[in-house]
């Protein structure tokens, strides 16, 4: 399977995300992973570099790919269990290539204006990729959520406005926890650092999520089919 962590505004934790997502994979569900960093910054590749300094944390492999990588990420998913890839923070070929094939797509948000203003777009490209790729399993999801009480309106109201747009977001969130950039810079994953840490628990709580999601689909789109016949 492809699993695409992207989206429009940088800044909301997609490397983290696919990181996390890679390593559960790698650990707890023992599948050959690939991870695909799309990102100029080098992100993911860093992090790959610094964990295979580590004997003791579980190999994950990663390549660079850079623009129109449809036919690239086809010929590596006959490789692996589950390619990974780790996108920038803009709209560009590698995103709308990558959408293309992907069987799940997580796109992060914080529950922040600038970020929310990017949905009407992100709707405008996901629905382009459609036609393309008819049964991609998309969500967003919300991050780096404030954890006080008097402030979780902001998260029941950021998964407001993706749902307005038709668009499904996981009851799943991350919350602003200093375990995730600490984790990142040893090269490790928060399940590896903490495995019982509250952060781990809302990566396993995301990746599940979003996988039962594409087996409902799965089910329910034949269903769908023979009405239609």
């Amino acid at each position: 399977m492809i699993v695409l962590v992207g989206g429009e505004k940088g800044g909301s934790g997609k490397s983290c995300l696919a990181q996390n997502i890679a390593v559960y994979l790698r650990r707890e569900k023992n599948a050959s992973v690939l991870m695909v960093d799309c990102d100029p910054q080098r992100t993911t590749s860093d992090w790959i570099q610094e964990r295979n300094g580590n004997d003791d944390l579980p190999d994950i492999n990663c390549v660079q790919l850079y623009g129109k990588i449809r036919n690239e990420l086809l010929s590596l998913r006959s490789h692996y269990d589950y390619v990974i890839i780790d996108c920038g923070g803009q709209d560009n070929l590698a995103l709308r290539s990558s959408m293309a094939v992907a069987d799940h797509i997580l796109i992060p948000l914080r529950p922040k204006r600038r970020d929310l203003k990017t949905v009407p777009h992100m709707e405008d490209i996901l629905s382009t990729c459609k036609m393309v790729n008819p049964n991609m399993n998309e969500a967003f999801v919300i991050t780096q959520c404030p954890s006080l009480p008097s402030l979780a309106n902001r998260i029941l109201e950021a998964k407001e406005v993706c749902r307005s747009f038709e668009i499904p977001v996981l009851n799943s969130v991350t919350y602003s926890r200093n375990m995730y950039d600490d984790s990142e810079e040893s090269g490790m994953s928060v399940m590896e650092s903490e495995p019982d840490g509250k952060a781990a628990v809302e990566i396993r709580s995301i990746i599940e999520e979003l996988l039962a999601r594409g087996q409902t689909n799965e089910l329910i789109e034949p269903q769908k089919i023979h009405a239609v016949g």
